[in-house]
């Protein structure tokens, strides 16, 4: 029996890596333990609770205004001692969070194999996103194996030299798949009890990324105030981020308009609801890109470089960044569109719902 330690922080990985954690731990061949590093403590945990997974371990390594290297030093440190405890034949990481890069490196140093699952994502631009470029550029290169959302992204990987590349396209769909009616009916109620109306004319906004702090939120603020006084039929709903550099200001200049709904991070089924119902989705978002084509939403997505192309060729998305009279103008021709005819047709160009069988059966041959 081979041991597997899963290593998650965020909300994202816990969603993407459910359906993967679900499936190995009803092979005979493994076990596994989850490692949560705490990086988004309670909405990981929630998100993990919410698919019936506890962690195995928790690192609780996150404080205050904790700065990346400080991050990087007290999780790389934590795993660590953690390695030193526990023997693992195999380490899982998912996506390009600094949970992502402190559990390749441990595992590198240790000789222990990586499975990077979405991996060769690219914008080739080292400042968009900051800092997942250069996570997802290193963990490439120690990983052992690499799981590939789509085609674009395994020819980016073997163009730099990386082949032991597997198609398994994006779990991130395999997740949406898991929601039950209940849930998302429970979901419905919870919503309404923050005053969101699942009708025709809602919108909603997530904008939260390091490289839109500052002078580019400022714009994106200042975009949703214009547009949420042109349209006053419209709901406009914002789960405010709890990092300092974002929740202040959001209250301060959208807490006062009454057609914007400003909520804590709403939980996976809630956010899905939101994301099935909206007209339109302005976000700067990486997991959002993903899953609105399901639902057949524009998204605009709010920076300036998106490793997540395939969307935007597909028609999905449309690239918009933190210009304040692009997004207002792009948007404007959305929300004065019937809802019935702003939809857009097509399959969801990340995902079939079938990526955790692909991992399976790709690690099992792995150590044949």
């Amino acid at each position: 029996m081979k041991n597997i330690i899963i290593i998650l922080g965020t909300r994202p990985e816990a969603i993407k890596l459910a359906p993967i954690i679900l499936r190995l731990c009803k092979n005979p061949r493994y076990k596994l333990f989850i490692c949560n590093t705490g990086q988004q403590k309670e909405l990981s945990a929630q998100t993990l609770g919410f698919f019936g997974i506890r962690a195995d371990f928790d690192l609780d390594v996150m404080c205050q205004n904790q700065t990346l290297e400080g991050t990087q030093a007290k999780i790389l440190t934590a795993l660590s001692d953690l390695y030193s405890r526990e023997r693992f034949d195999a380490t899982i990481v998912q996506g390009d969070t600094m949970s992502v890069l402190c559990g390749a490196l441990v595992s590198f140093y240790r000789r222990i194999p990586v499975f990077h699952i979405e991996a060769g994502l690219r914008s080739y631009d080292l400042s968009e996103p900051f800092p997942e470029e250069a996570i997802r550029q290193i963990v490439s290169r120690v990983a052992d194996l690499h799981f590939v959302p789509t085609k674009l992204a395994a020819k980016a990987l073997k163009k730099e030299g990386i082949y032991r590349v597997v198609l398994s396209q994006n779990s991130v769909i395999d997740a949406l798949n898991c929601l039950s009616d209940k849930a998302i009916i429970n979901a419905q109620n919870r919503l309404a009890a923050h005053g969101i109306i699942l009708n025709d004319k809602l919108v909603l906004i997530t904008a939260h990324r390091r490289e839109n702090h500052g002078d580019r939120l400022d714009r994106i603020l200042s975009a949703v105030v214009e547009l949420s006084g042109t349209f006053p039929d419209h709901q406009f709903v914002l789960p405010v981020h709890p990092n300092p550099n974002v929740y202040g200001k959001v209250h301060t200049v959208l807490g006062e308009i009454k057609n914007v709904v400003l909520t804590p991070s709403l939980d996976y089924a809630e956010l899905v609801c939101v994301m099935k119902n909206a007209k339109l989705i302005l976000t700067d978002s990486g997991g959002i890109q993903e899953e609105a084509p399901t639902f057949g939403v524009p998204v605009f997505v709010m920076r300036y470089e998106t490793e997540r192309t395939e969307g935007i060729k597909a028609g999905f998305a449309k690239l918009v960044g933190a210009d304040r009279e692009r997004i207002i103008k792009d948007a404007s021709r959305i929300l004065s569109m019937d809802k019935s005819k702003s939809r857009l047709q097509g399959k969801n160009p990340y995902g079939d719902g079938y990526a955790a069988k692909r991992i399976e059966t790709a690690i099992e041959e792995f150590w044949k």
